[in-house]
This record gives structure tokens, C-alpha cells and sequence, in this order.
């Protein structure tokens, strides 16, 4: 009922790409140079597109840690169609249909942007040295629906390569997803039936249909790219109710497992499977805690995975 009411909150700050506005959320104005700033935390609300919570939550975070000052964190906020016909949004305003904006589809209006192109545009600011001239460090983190746009983002994205080759190290962390895009028809559910569901391997489950974001980018440099990225999963050690009412619980979601706990575990065996060389990949679980993104990212273990203490 959310989604169709609208968000409840909507972002102060506006990003402007192209003809359209993104709206965000700011722990610090962002229009003038910030020497003070040595990391940038990018955090991805869910489906209910709370970015000003996820905002909050940020900062709590980096308060905890004793990082605030040197930290800007940034919440974007992908809102749709409800939205803008619960707050009369300006026409220059992006909005995606539904849930679409987490698989990367284009923006139904003003202009048919990728939400990972959205993303790339706060990447490509966060890479101006005129501003931040001390960066070093951004970490893009989501927490179950936003944690499906981190996984396949960092699954599809280039523009984290301009800012590695300025100095500044980018990491990923993804928390609680309800599924994770596989590079093959292999799935852990053993009783999973591929003639029983044929979009199983469609994206954003495969990588079969690719949207228009990826066009042109190879499946095994897809793989190549994303298993060569700093990414830690950050699973809640109680996130394991089959029947959780913002689980995915398609048939697509279901061959990767019964829980959000399960799947996040089975994708990074199936990681290491796939590649035994290695990984600078991790998992991480929080003990006590289930599908609650500010208390996965306020936690001791998500304080630690978020800045690196």
C-alpha cells in the first residue's frame, strides 16, 4: 500500500542530470568545495523509497564511528509514478514505474534515464577534485530492495573505474537483498524446476535481457568486472523468515533459496565456486538482528564494513 500512497517524504536536495532532477538527501551541502571530506557514503533506501530514513541512518552510523565530519553521506531517491501524484512533483522531477528503478530501468519521465545512470552522475560529481579535493574512499550501500540496485550495479557500472584511476578506492556493500543476478542457469535449490519458471534466468535474476544500461557489455566481462570489486555482503544472522512480507517470493527468488539469510550465503558459495582463485569479496553476518536496515548499518559489523575500521 506504500508504493501506491506514495512516498511519505520527499528529499530536499536535487541533482540535476540533463533535463531531469534527481532527488537526494545530504548530510552536507554539496555546491562548494569540502576539503574536510575524506569519504562519501552513498546509501540506497528500499522499496518504500525512504531515502531521508536511509539519510538518517547514514549518519547515525558515521556519528557512531567518529567519521561524521570527515564523511558525506548522500541518499538518493528513486521515486515513481504515486509519488508524483501525491506531491505534484515539478515535471523535471525523474520517476520510475513502480519498483522498476532496482533493476536499472529507464525513468518514465521527464527523460528515460537508467536509475544506474543516475547513480553514475553522483559518481562523476563525487570525482570532481574541485570539490573533493580529499576524497579517498566511496562506499555505495543498500539495504534489501536498495540492496538489489548495489548488487547489480556493481554488476553493470564503469563509472567507478574513473574515480580509481583519480586516487579513490570504491567498495560496495549489500545488505539483506531478496536476490542477487547469477551469471548462469545454475541455481541452489535443488528441487528448482527450470521448466516451471522460465524467467529464472532473466534479468534481474540472469543476466539474460539485459537492460539498455549493460547494452553491448559482454556476459564474461560482466562476471570479470564484478568478481575484480571490493563488495561485502552484510547479511542480518535473523533475516530468515520464509514468509517475511517484503521478501520476493517469485519463483525466480525462490531457486535461490527459501529466506534472505540462505540466499545471500548460497550466492557467495556460488561466487567462490565459480571462482576458487579467490575473491576481494566477503560476508558478514549481524547477529541479532533480521530485515531492519538502520540497525544493520548502525551495528557494530556494519559500522566496521561501511568505514572500514
Amino acid at each position: 500500500m506504500a508504493a501506491e500512497q506514495g512516498v511519505k517524504v520527499l528529499s530536499p536536495d536535487q541533482l540535476q542530470i540533463g533535463s531531469g532532477q534527481l532527488s537526494i538527501g545530504l548530510s552536507q551541502q554539496w555546491n562548494r568545495p569540502l576539503p574536510t571530506v575524506q569519504r562519501a557514503l552513498i546509501v540506497i533506501h528500499g522499496r518504500l523509497r525512504n531515502a531521508q530514513t536511509y539519510l538518517h541512518s547514514g549518519e547515525t552510523a558515521a556519528t557512531q564511528a567518529g567519521q561524521l565530519s570527515t564523511t558525506l553521506v548522500i541518499a538518493p531517491q528513486f521515486l515513481n509514478e504515486s509519488d508524483g501524484t501525491r506531491h505534484s512533483l515539478p515535471s523535471n522531477v525523474l520517476r520510475w514505474h513502480a519498483n522498476d528503478w532496482m533493476a536499472g530501468a529507464p525513468a518514465v519521465g521527464p527523460t528515460p534515464l537508467s536509475s544506474y545512470a543516475a547513480l553514475d552522475q553522483i559518481l562523476q560529481r563525487l570525482g570532481d577534485r574541485s570539490l573533493f579535493p580529499n576524497l579517498r574512499e566511496v562506499v555505495i550501500a543498500g539495504h534489501s530492495g536498495g540492496a538489489q540496485v548495489v548488487q547489480r550495479y556493481a554488476l553493470t557500472t564503469q563509472a567507478d573505474k574513473s574515480l580509481e584511476a583519480e586516487g579513490i578506492k570504491v567498495r560496495f556493500v549489500i545488505a539483506n537483498p531478496s536476490s542477487y543476478a547469477y551469471f548462469n542457469a545454475q541455481r541452489p535449490v535443488p528441487t528448482f524446476d527450470p521448466a516451471a519458471c522460465p524467467g529464472f534466468n532473466t534479468w534481474k535474476y540472469g543476466l539474460k535481457d539485459l537492460p539498455a544500461y549493460a547494452a553491448g557489455q559482454k556476459h564474461h566481462t560482466l562476471e570479470h568486472n564484478y568478481v575484480s570489486r571490493d563488495i561485502t555482503y552484510l547479511l542480518g544472522a535473523n533475516d530468515t523468515d520464509p514468509n517475511h512480507p517484503a521478501l520476493d517470493k517469485s519463483c525466480e527468488a525462490q531457486a535461490q533459496g527459501a529466506y534472505r539469510l540462505i540466499r545471500g550465503h548460497d550466492y557467495v558459495d556460488y561466487l567462490n565456486q565459480r571462482h576458487p582463485q579467490g575473491l576481494n569479496q566477503r560476508l558478514i553476518e549481524v547477529p541479532g538482528v533480521g530485515h531492519n536496515g538502520d540497525q544493520m548499518f548502525t551495528s557494530p559489523e556494519g559500522q566496521k564494513v561501511l568505514f572500514a575500521r
